[in-house]
């Protein structure tokens, strides 16, 4: 059963850091076109966020069994403890990232642009640490 966590896991992390590497690199490619295309390509390129949410459910439904091990020495092990408090931390920035994409799809997609493109950056950051203790952690 590990291995098919570990799987599933490995799927969820291409998935949600695959969205956030895509979305950076869809930004550049609409950061060269005329504003107005440029705001339907974004508006277009919203539904990659689904495999984001999927990928980062696939995350932590098998995070959460593959923990089941260490949530009793979870106090001894400080970058693990980071690393799940970086998790939150993902959790709340794609949340309000979702918030800005429905408002961004029902109006005024310009000004939620300029929230999302932040709040995506960050998430990849935060990702990628994630990543970086996940491997220093379980190495």
């Amino acid at each position: 059963m590990r291995e098919i966590a570990l799987i599933l896991h490995f799927v969820g992390l291409a998935m949600g850091l695959g969205t956030s590497f895509a979305f950076m690199f869809l930004g550049i490619a609409s950061a060269r076109m005329e504003a107005d295309e440029a705001r339907k390509f974004r508006l277009n390129t919203l539904a990659l966020s689904k495999m984001g949410h999927i990928g980062l459910t696939l995350l932590l439904v098998s995070g959460t069994y593959l923990m089941t091990p260490y949530w009793s020495s979870l106090s001894s092990m400080p970058m693990l403890t980071a690393k799940l408090i970086l998790v939150l931390l993902l959790i709340g920035l794609i949340g309000l990232v979702s918030i800005a994409t429905n408002k961004a799809k029902k109006g005024d997609a310009d000004a939620q642009f300029k929230k999302i493109e932040p709040l995506g950056k960050l998430s990849l950051i935060t990702t990628l640490i994630i990543v970086m203790l996940a491997v220093y952690t379980f190495h």
